[in-house]
């Protein structure tokens, strides 16, 4: 399974970027998929996910200002981010879980060790 992430760039605070995650091998449909991020100096952290059932889940922080979708048909996964703020700023990183979990919780989702691929990163710059 390969990830191929793009999307980032430097935008001021208040825009909005699409990011896109383009996944090949696998069988994407029976997935899950998610998004995290990773500032300078701090720890890759939980930013929105969706199981085979396309339920959502989000981190507090993003809840209401980010949207995750998934193509099963086109084999993508896409973050839309609006209203960004500074504090937004990170490499982000589009995920694949191929484990067969049913009923998984919510902790499962936003658990690193759930994903088994990961895409490159891309940055997202926020400024002021």
């Amino acid at each position: 399974v390969q990830l191929q992430a793009s999307g980032g760039g430097l935008v001021q605070a208040g825009d909005s970027l699409r990011l896109s995650c383009a996944v090949s091998g696998g069988t994407f449909s029976r997935n899950i998929v998610g998004w995290f991020r990773q500032a300078p100096g701090k720890e890759r952290e939980f930013v929105a996910a969706a199981g085979r059932n396309y339920i959502e889940y989000y981190a507090e922080s993003v809840k209401g200002r980010f949207t995750l979708s998934r193509d099963n048909a086109k084999h993508m996964v896409n973050l839309q981010m609006n209203s960004l703020k500074p504090e937004d700023t990170a490499f982000y990183y589009c995920a694949v879980g191929i484990r067969a979990i049913s009923s998984a919780s919510r902790r499962y989702y936003m658990d690193i060790k759930s994903y088994d691929y990961w895409g490159q990163g891309t940055l997202v710059t926020v400024s002021s």
